[in-house]
């Protein structure tokens, strides 16, 4: 990773010797991981997803509720062989599948950990979506769930929250080439699939709107995600308007329109959701379980 290439930011960095972009060097940085009870009912399924959390981060979304993880501000630096060992403890512990957390920035890595060992349950992709279709296509025999966050459809928005004004352009060609993934879901539980998220944002409905059109005209056997549990964090204080969470008539008319859509199938994430409880802790240990 001489001159790093691997996501749109294509910012060129020398990650042999410095950072990129996204804040990582050549190395892994493994923040958490362990058993997540609160994906999507699909995901978590009875035992929880084994999710692992990667740090750093090129989108750098200025509300992030997992700042500290996608700066790269906390970690530890590990081999592929560790990571692999990370699949198996995850198996062993019970997760219903391998659950890889933004991970963009890791794609040679994760490529050589897949060749090292080989998990048994699904593995899941959880990402921004400001994906290059050049690394998805290489993760494309080992992914077995697309799991993409779909944030924003003005440029406007995505330039203001991340400097990344061709978001959209960019995520739209990712989420298509995710959601033709023909699903497998057994007994409540995905083994195969594409679930396309989308997160309300505060005066950002009719953003929302946009992309719920545009998930409903790709008629895709993928499943609609719509999550409500936006809670100031990160920089939101730097922005007036993210500094609350949203209304309930926000939701409500997101949550209707996503109603009267044709989306045949689709999450809602009740508006409880918008709790701290919900967000995991970064700050106690490196790649500590949880």
């Amino acid at each position: 990773m001489s001159e790093c290439r691997l996501c749109p930011v294509n910012c060129g960095a020398d990650r042999e010797n410095g950072r990129g972009a996204c804040g990582a060097g050549k190395e892994l940085l493994l923040v958490k991981y362990g058993l997540h009870p609160y994906e999507e009912p699909c995901v978590s399924y009875k035992n929880g997803s084994g999710t692992v959390f990667f740090g750093g981060c090129a989108l750098r979304c200025a509300f992030c509720q997992n700042y500290e993880l996608s700066r790269a501000q906390t970690g530890e630096a590990v081999s592929a062989a560790r990571l692999a060992q990370v699949f198996r403890e995850l198996e062993e512990r019970g997760a219903e599948n391998i659950n890889l957390v933004t991970a963009a920035h890791f794609v040679p890595q994760l490529l050589e950990a897949f060749r090292l060992y080989r998990p048994k349950i699904p593995v899941v992709y959880n990402t921004h979506a400001y994906e290059t279709l050049a690394a998805l296509r290489a993760l494309d025999p080992y992914i077995d769930v697309w799991l993409p966050d779909l944030k924003f459809y003005a440029p406007k928005i995505a330039a203001r929250y991340t400097g990344r004004a061709d978001y959209f352009a960019v995520a739209s060609r990712a989420v298509a080439f995710m959601a033709a993934r023909t699903p497998d879901v057994r007994e409540g539980k995905m083994f195969a699939g594409c679930i396309v998220r989308h997160l309300i944002l505060p005066l950002c409905t009719d953003d929302s709107l946009h992309i719920i059109d545009w998930f409903a005209q790709l008629r895709s056997p993928a499943t609609f995600s719509l999550m409500a549990q936006y809670t100031p964090c990160g920089e939101a204080d730097k922005y007036p308007e993210l500094r609350r969470r949203i209304t309930l008539r926000e939701y409500k008319k997101v949550r209707t329109y996503l109603e009267n859509s044709g989306i045949p199938h689709a999450y809602v994430q009740e508006l409880a959701a918008a709790d701290e409880r919900f967000i995991p802790d970064f700050t106690k240990g490196k790649s500590a379980l949880f």
